[in-house]
């Protein structure tokens, strides 16, 4: 008897529904862009470089289910991000998932950062998520399955703040509460969820080590991966694509009962 083949992904049920990724052009969002658009989903990313998000588009675009837009955005920028809702909505038809990522905070130790760059911080980690969703809001209540899902900074919890970005360690907090508010508010009709990444292998972190290795902090780029991932149960780092998938599964009808839940991608560091 001849078996059958059974595809063995799970159908995310995300097939003509439209989400936006912001400050994606780089970093985590491209594998959350591609992740939704392989499940079928018309997917709108946005960046401040023009000729870096339509290199980043192509790739996606490439053998990829749904659609992909690229909209040059800043989204520090309100009237930007208002503007890539609108262009998303106007293309696709609607709008049923947002991915909220902050853009590059200062990269500063504490007694490096001045007032100014305080404020920048904010405006890049917390109110760039603030105006994304309240741009948003009106039309993924009109969805049947609406969805908000946040990139929190590494050190959103536990202590974990990274050397060097005393800014992010700061405010990065912040992020998580908005999710536990908004997922209350506007709960049962959209969900709200949070990721916290943690030791991902993304084209910056590459730099990073790259550049430790240049100033001899580490003899080799895979000396700095096994560094980084010291203490990590699952001894190595995370690949973008992992992440990805966790928030296409949240963006579906398949999460339908998580809500409020703040999920770190980080292969379960020691001592959480």
């Amino acid at each position: 008897m001849r078996l059958a083949v059974v595809d063995p992904r799970m159908d995310l049920e995300l097939a003509d529904t439209a989400a936006l990724v912001t400050a994606s052009a780089s970093g985590l969002g491209p594998a959350c862009t591609r992740a939704l658009a392989d499940e079928g989903a018309n997917v709108t990313l946005c960046g401040r470089d023009r000729e870096r998000l339509e290199r980043v588009r192509e790739r996606i675009a490439d053998g990829t289910r749904g659609d992909v837009l690229a909209v040059r955005a800043d989204v520090t920028d309100p009237d930007d991000v208002s503007r890539a809702v609108r262009e998303t909505v106007d293309t696709f038809g609607g709008l049923d998932g947002l991915v909220a990522g902050g853009a590059e905070p200062p990269r500063t130790t504490f007694l490096e950062t001045d007032e100014r760059d305080w404020y920048r911080a904010y405006d890049a980690l917390v109110m760039s998520v603030v105006w994304a969703i309240e741009e948003s809001h009106e039309h993924l209540l009109a969805s049947e399955h609406g969805t908000i899902t946040c990139l929190t900074p590494r050190a959103s919890r536990g202590g974990s703040g990274s050397e060097g970005v005393a800014p992010s360690n700061a405010v990065g907090g912040a992020v998580v509460e908005l999710v536990t508010t908004v997922s209350r508010e506007f709960a049962p009709e959209i969900r709200a969820n949070a990721v916290r990444p943690g030791a991902i292998e993304t084209a910056r972190t590459e730099e990073r080590l790259e550049a430790r290795v240049e100033r001899g902090t580490h003899d080799d780029y895979e000396a700095g991966l096994a560094a980084m991932a010291d203490g990590i149960p699952m001894k190595r780092v995370g690949e973008p694509r992992e992440l990805g998938d966790v928030v296409a599964f949240l963006s579906s009808p398949k999460a339908s009962f998580v809500n409020g839940a703040e999920i770190p991608v980080d292969g379960g560091p020691a001592g959480r």
